[in-house]
């Protein structure tokens, strides 16, 4: 039986950070039912270790067991491969909301849609190590030590898999054109 206490302190801690635990999820295992799992068990891992100690920067905190219970859940359910999703609504979602005008004409909407397509096909080729990096940083805004702390890393590594990430993505891009 979950306390009073330890419910209020999960809403505290961690709820607010439900969407971006999902979105690295999702990036993570490729699709929508798989991310639903692991931020379920991430929820579960979250609750449990609560009363473990004081938690300062709880975005990171979660995000880091999130990241941890993805890569077990992968390497029990999926062989060791390049992982391609084709959940288009995420990214026709971060367009509608980027403040666009008006509706998109017929044939702005489709370039729009090759376009995140190619951008979305280019950051799932990433090697996993720099993929995560590149989603916390411009996908979720974490910052430097935020995505440090949840990959156990240096900070020094994490800019560096980050320019790599990007260097990376702007040669799949620039190929395409």
């Amino acid at each position: 039986m979950i306390s009073d206490t330890a419910r209020q302190r999960f809403a505290e801690v961690a709820l607010p950070h439900l969407d971006d635990a999902y979105g690295l999820a999702r990036w993570l295992t490729g699709n929508r039912d798989d991310a639903q799992d692991v931020v379920q068990e991430a929820c579960l891992r979250a609750l449990g270790a609560l009363d473990k100690g004081t938690v300062e920067r709880p975005r990171a905190w979660l995000l880091a067991i999130v990241r941890n219970t993805a890569f077990t859940w992968l390497a029990k359910n999926r062989p060791a491969a390049v992982l391609v999703t084709d959940e288009m609504q995420v990214f026709e979602a971060a367009a509608a909301a980027g403040g666009e005008a008006g509706p998109l004409d017929p044939e702005a909407a489709l370039i729009a849609k090759a376009e995140a397509a190619a951008i979305e096909a280019a950051i799932a080729a990433l090697p996993i190590v720099f993929r995560e990096v590149l989603v916390m940083r411009e996908i979720q805004g974490l910052g430097y030590r935020d995505i440090a702390e949840a990959t156990s890393l240096p900070v020094g590594t994490v800019m560096s898999r980050l320019a790599r990430a990007r260097a990376q993505l702007a040669a799949k891009l620039g190929s395409l054109r």
